[in-house]
């Protein structure tokens, strides 16, 4: 099987995610939340066709604000699902909405997004699973594992002779302080 870092290489869509944000710490409410559901949409499918997607989601969902997205109800939902710019799945479409107002919650309680995780680090890559299923919705073993590697919570994002693996050790990721 072919990794991800060799795949990435000179891939006009793959490549730039590769090597510019995949495994790199993340914080801020509306990147985490667009991270996340990015994921969501991804279950089931190729990581190709959500990032060739990715600025059709980014408008379909208002920059990801989970304040404006938390507040959406039918006509939003209809909404999306006549946007052929995205992935119109319905179940994926109300668990966005859903772990919006969730997260909002979470905000409400913890300062942020990224505050609630780092509250929960470190923990084994079984009782992240087990957290994030308990907190949102639409949370498979995949879509947690590739969140928080994604993020820089857990490792194994690149292959140790990547390059972009040394950038990343060099601001001390998550997964690196145990």
């Amino acid at each position: 099987m072919t990794s991800y870092c060799a795949a990435a290489v000179g891939h006009p869509v793959h490549g730039p995610y590769h090597d510019l944000e995949y495994g790199f710490p993340l914080d801020g409410d509306a990147a985490l939340f667009e991270r996340l559901t990015l994921e969501v949409f991804q279950a089931g499918l190729s990581w190709l066709i959500v990032l060739k997607k990715r600025p059709a989601f980014v408008e379909a969902f208002h920059g990801f604000d989970p304040a404006v997205v938390a507040g959406w109800g039918e006509p939003e939902i209809a909404r999306l699902m006549g946007d052929a710019g995205i992935i119109r799945n319905r179940l994926k479409i109300l668990a966005t909405i859903e772990n919006a107002r969730r997260l909002l919650a979470l905000v409400e309680a913890h300062g942020s997004f990224a505050a609630w995780i780092e509250s929960h680090h470190p923990r084994p890559r079984e009782d992240w699973i087990k957290l994030f299923r308990a907190t949102f919705k639409f949370m498979g073993g995949e879509v947690v594992g590739e969140f928080l590697t994604s993020i820089g919570y857990l490792p194994g994002a690149h292959r140790d002779d990547c390059p972009v693996a040394a950038r990343i050790a060099a601001l001390a990721p998550p997964w690196t302080k145990k």
